[in-house]
């Protein structure tokens, strides 16, 4: 008898696997070759969703205790690379404002014409702009190269539409959910329309948004009517997703409890942005509380390309009488797609002339950040990696490239007419492929 046999007949499967629930996933991608019964473990549903719950608790109990101020992930374009070829990175913000980059993922090319909309727990939500990709989603998980194709609902009756997508793990379930909200881009009359993604049942189902503020009652005025756009980027706090939404004659923040699965709307102040001065307002967390930024010509500096940035804060979360208006921001010129939101300890994320910057809003002062090029920003608290999308039936990086090379897949099957690729996006959709198990799998190795 071997020594290696000898040696797995005397350690119990319930201690392997503990022992293996501690590694990293780099580690966990190779030790599959050792054994089948490893990559049995390793490769199965229970420890997949354990080794995600370990890392989520081991995460959330060291960001009191981190020397560090958080970690920005951005993507840029491969200088070494041919053109079109873009990475996805990380990088750790040292308390000296240093930065230390932890990881650099090739993003596959075949995402050319796609965008990073959200992520979460080592997993990120890509969708398109572009019409005839829009009812295609993509999660993707680049620690271990692998991918998940949604084939999400065409809903019928619509034209120019627009989908705001939010992407985010439901704790109390062990799932996640993606929310996509369909509008009319033309048409103030046409109601927005819903569905949820759950990665548990891997299928598409509608959800009616329904709140009594929206029929009008004896308790609630005024009455709201219909939601005919909602504008994203969702924003994910206390366990819902958060986005601008809009009515005729109303603006309002509409919440979705991704647990419950329950919508809800958060007021704002009337009047608390002038619409003929504001060139756009954004969602975002600061220092742990949900704030609006609105972003408005400085007529005092017209000649000097300035702008004012307002930035609303609600200090007691569903109270709309406590939105206070923190700072008005004087800044050069910031374009819509060039806010980023906030770290941990209230810096504006902007990208401007000077290239990506943080700014203080107490302070104003600004630091530069040492990234070039970076054409999408996110901070987050902690960097986490996992196994999610290892399971099951998906697919390569490599075995999707390999596909489109060859012809082999057809381009609808890919997303849609043209090339995909890297970048990130905010995908619609127009009338019917349905919502069940039509999550496409794919992986990348």
């Amino acid at each position: 008898m071997s020594r290696a046999k000898t040696m797995r007949e005397r350690v119990p499967d319930d201690i392997v696997e503990d022992i293996l629930g501690r590694l990293p996933v780099k580690s966990l991608i190779r030790f599959r070759c050792v054994s089948k019964s490893c990559n049995s473990i390793i490769t199965g549903t229970t420890f997949i969703n354990n080794h995600l719950k370990l890392n989520h608790s081991q995460c959330e109990s060291l960001i009191s205790t981190n020397s560090r101020s958080g970690y920005l992930l951005y993507t840029t374009k491969d200088k070494n690379s041919s053109p079109s070829s873009k990475q996805l990175c990380t990088v750790v913000c040292n308390n000296d404002r240093t930065l230390t980059q932890v990881s650099r993922f090739e993003i596959p090319s075949f995402f050319d014409k796609y965008m990073i909309v959200a992520f979460c727990n080592g997993l990120f939500c890509l969708a398109s702009r572009e019409k005839e990709l829009c009812h295609i989603i993509y999660l993707w998980n680049p620690s271990i190269r692998m991918f998940k194709k949604l084939v999400a609902t065409r809903f019928n009756g619509k034209h120019n539409e627009s989908a705001t997508i939010g992407f985010a793990y439901d704790s109390l379930n062990n799932d996640f959910k993606i929310l996509r909200i369909v509008c009319n881009a033309m048409f103030n009359e046409s109601e927005a329309e819903a569905e949820i993604y759950t990665f548990s049942s891997d299928s598409w189902r509608k959800v009616e948004i329904s709140m009594e503020s929206l029929r009008g009652c004896a308790v609630t005025e005024p009455k709201l009517g219909t939601i005919y756009c909602v504008l994203g980027p969702f924003t994910f706090y206390n366990g819902a997703l958060h986005a601008s939404a809009f009515t005729v004659g109303y603006s309002f923040i509409l919440s979705f409890d991704i647990s419950d699965e329950s919508f809800h709307e958060i007021m704002m102040p009337r009047n608390h942005f002038d619409p003929l001065t504001t060139n756009f307002t954004k969602l975002a967390v600061y220092k742990g509380l949900p704030a609006k930024f609105g972003f408005a010509h400085d007529f005092g500096n017209v000649g000097n390309g300035r702008v004012l940035c307002h930035v609303w804060v609600m200090e007691e979360y569903g109270v709309p009488e406590s939105w206070t208006r923190k700072f008005v921001i004087p800044m050069k010129w910031v374009r819509w797609e060039h806010f980023f939101g906030c770290t941990n300890n209230g810096e504006l994320l902007i990208k401007n002339a000077t290239g990506l910057v943080s700014i203080d809003p107490e302070s104003q002062n600004q630091n530069i950040l040492a990234i070039e090029d970076a054409n999408w920003v996110a901070f987050s608290a902690n960097s986490m990696e996992s196994l999610v999308l290892l399971d099951g039936d998906r697919e390569t990086e490599r075995e999707e490239e390999e596909e489109k090379n060859s012809n082999v897949c057809s381009m609808d099957d890919l997303g849609g007419g043209g090339a995909l690729g890297s970048g990130g996006g905010l995908g619609s959709s127009s009338s019917g492929l349905g919502s069940s198990g039509d999550g496409h799998s794919r992986a990348t190795s």
